[in-house]
């Protein structure tokens, strides 16, 4: 009987739960005995190990964040801390193991592959940054709490004429950020891949006010240049020369939490099932994620190695569109 074991690091994404759920239920219809790792590569290092039944995954697809919970663990960063991991796996005799995650997670993934331990990672990241997946878990659900929170504002900003800045997620990647803007009918958008001059965000929202707008919505990544705090800073030093100042709502963590919406809790499904089955083929030392709808699997060599780029033609409409 095979074992194996399933572990979420990073930053939480709603859907986590689904995935784990996954693993767990697809690896008990084959016959295996399959372990969760409680906080993540912290928790591996420790041992903190538990074995998981059909019901214990019960429940769980509609909670957001992860049961399994999540830490940071700069011993793991280490090689010694890598071997410790590796020996925490053996002695449980855990085979192979599911590590769900974005970035940071699926660096930890490829350097136990690395030291020889079979490893399948499973693409969730609400940033959707992650090489090797065009829809990361998460990314639906967090997209959909930041455009519930651009219509609220634009109920307000209508009412007093003003220009509110939402700032998003995305401290490497504009994605959430550009797609927020697309769907919520943005007058601009502030993205950490596109240089933007702060008096060219001005000219957008004064544009707006000539065409007849009652309100003015800019949407930013947490990690553009000019993020809300610098943008902000800037519209106040410049507010009698620009004629307006902005008023600032920052998402933050709220977009992690809450109840993953179906897509994600699908989504999650397939690739904590596509996981399981890539591990029963022997094909271990991949990502797998979703590219052109459907299941694919990538080495993560190749995943942590390459940058995922934003779409220029998407970034193009959002300009036309405001």
């Amino acid at each position: 009987m095979k074992k194996i074991g399933v572990l979420t690091s990073g930053g939480d994404a709603p859907g986590m739960n689904a995935a784990i759920r996954a693993v767990v239920r697809t690896g008990i219809a084959k016959g295996w005995t399959v372990y969760g790792v409680k906080n993540g590569y912290a928790g591996l290092i420790s041992g903190n190990i538990i074995p998981l039944g059909a019901r214990d995954v019960g429940g769980i697809m509609q909670r957001g964040g992860t049961m399994l919970g999540s830490a940071r663990s700069e011993e793991f960063k280490t090689i010694e801390g890598q071997r410790k991991a590796i020996r925490q796996l053996n002695s449980h005799g855990i085979e192979a193991l599911v590590v769900i995650g974005g970035n940071g997670s699926q660096t930890g993934s490829f350097k136990l592959t690395q030291l020889g331990f079979p490893v399948v990672g499973v693409a969730s990241t609400i940033d959707n940054d992650l090489y090797g997946s065009d829809i990361t878990i998460g990314v639906d659900t967090a997209l959909n709490v930041a455009l519930e929170a651009v219509d609220r504002l634009k109920v307000t900003a209508s009412s007093h004429q003003r220009a509110f800045l939402l700032e998003v997620m995305g401290r490497d990647c504009g994605y959430l950020a550009l797609m927020t803007a697309l769907a919520g009918g943005a007058e601009a958008v502030i993205l950490p891949e596109v240089d933007i001059d702060p008096d060219d965000v001005a000219d957008r929202i004064s544009e707006a006010y000539n065409k007849g707008k009652a309100h003015a919505i800019v949407i930013v990544a947490e990690g553009a240049k000019y993020n809300a705090e610098r943008l902000s800073a800037y519209f106040k030093e410049h507010e009698e020369r620009l004629g307006f100042a902005l008023r600032v709502a920052i998402l933050g963590h709220i977009q992690r939490g809450g109840t993953p919406s179906a897509y994600d809790r699908i989504l999650a499904s397939r690739l904590g099932a596509g996981a399981v089955e890539m591990i029963d083929k022997g094909n271990t030392g991949v990502l797998v994620g979703w590219v052109n709808s459907k299941l694919d699997a990538t080495p993560l060599e190749v995943v942590v190695s390459n940058k995922k780029q934003i779409d220029r033609d998407l970034v193009q409409l959002a300009e036309i569109l405001d």
